[in-house]
């Protein structure tokens, strides 16, 4: 089963699930700001594609953190900071089941279900 992580009221998000529903992508939807996301899968998406690139720094939720939690920043701390701050995991996750697709480019959608 497909599916997309990320937040309801996210644009990046609305953008995603349009492409998905007019390619006719069957998918279920995981809101981790209501469900949460577990360490393992953090993990698992960090060791795939980096903490670099999961963590959204650009965003207010985490420009809006103390400089001291800002520091340093390695996998453990990246993790517990997005499970802390479920806004702080860049999005959307699709995980297709052979790979995960960490933000929204159309391109990298169409080459995936290609």
């Amino acid at each position: 089963m497909i599916t997309l992580y990320g937040i309801k009221a996210c644009d990046t998000m609305k953008k995603a699930r349009t492409w998905l529903d007019e390619h006719g992508v069957d998918y279920q939807f995981h809101d981790y700001k209501k469900e949460g996301i577990s360490a393992d899968k953090l993990n698992a998406w960090c060791s795939e594609h980096g903490w670099e690139k999961v963590l959204n720094r650009q965003g207010t939720t985490f420009r809006k953190l103390e400089d001291s939690d800002k520091k340093d920043i390695d996998t453990g701390k990246a993790i517990a900071l997005m499970q802390a701050n479920p806004s702080m995991i860049k999005r959307p996750v699709l995980d297709t089941g052979s790979q995960r697709l960490v933000g929204f480019k159309p391109d990298e959608y169409a080459a995936a279900f290609d």
